[in-house]
Order: C-alpha cells, then sequence, then structure tokens
C-alpha cells in the first residue's frame, strides 16, 4: 500500500492537489505516477499567468519510459511554477509531495475552490484507483 498523504485531493490522472491559500492550490504529481514513469529527465511547466480550464493538458513530464501530460486538475490561473525542477526534474522522483511541487494555480472565488476540492479524490478514494 501506498503512503499519501491525508491533507491532499488527487485526481485520476495521479495529480496532487494541496490548498496553500483560500482561492490558491499547489499541484504535483502523485508518488505512484513517479514510479510508473521511471526516472523523469525533463519537465515542461506552464506559463505563468496562463488561464487554464479543468482537464486542460498543463505540463509534460518526460521520463527515460514516456512522455506524459499533466492535466489541470481545475480551471483557473497559472500563478507560479517551480522552476526548481527545470534544473533538477529528478526531484519529482525523489520528493514528490515537497520539493517536487510542479505550479501553482489561483481562482477567483474561494466558495467555488471549495466546491472543486471536494469533487476530488481524498487518500482512500485514490489508493482505489491505483488499486491499493
Amino acid at each position: 500500500m501506498t503512503d499519501l498523504p491525508e491533507d491532499l485531493r488527487y485526481t485520476e490522472e495521479h495529480e496532487w492537489v494541496l490548498r496553500i491559500g483560500p482561492t490558491r492550490v499547489r499541484v504535483g504529481i502523485t508518488d505512484y505516477a513517479q514510479s510508473q514513469l521511471g526516472d523523469v529527465v525533463f519537465v515542461q511547466l506552464p506559463a505563468v499567468d496562463s488561464e487554464v480550464a479543468a482537464g486542460d493538458g498543463i505540463a509534460e513530464v518526460e521520463s527515460t519510459k514516456s512522455v506524459s501530460d499533466i492535466y489541470a486538475p481545475l480551471g483557473a490561473k497559472v500563478v507560479a511554477v517551480n522552476e526548481d525542477l527545470d534544473s533538477a526534474p529528478e526531484t519529482l522522483n525523489s520528493d514528490p509531495y515537497g520539493e517536487g511541487w510542479m505550479f501553482e494555480l489561483e481562482v477567483d472565488d474561494a466558495a467555488k475552490l471549495d466546491a472543486t476540492l471536494a469533487d476530488l479524490l481524498d487518500a482512500a478514494g485514490y489508493q482505489g484507483v491505483i488499486g491499493g
């Protein structure tokens, strides 16, 4: 069984979402996702200030095995990206829930964010997706 942080929400596409403010979230890929990818060699992050819709391909992770799209878990504006991944993409493998975060999104309405996060999977629900 994979150890999943309980304070995160998850998508079926293997992203995690952490609320870091009333209208702001931080997003990355799960430990399960990085283990399936293998060694990450390159990360393409979204442009800051770009607007994304839920389900849009927003970033790419390239590993020794494949290239995988990362999808926006919600409609929002990209307000920050983890530029450290440009020089150290392997951080996605070594610390996917910490230093390996990918980008931050901001919405204009805290109540809307509450509802969106409630629709995402909790740790137990995600465990079911990955067959834990």
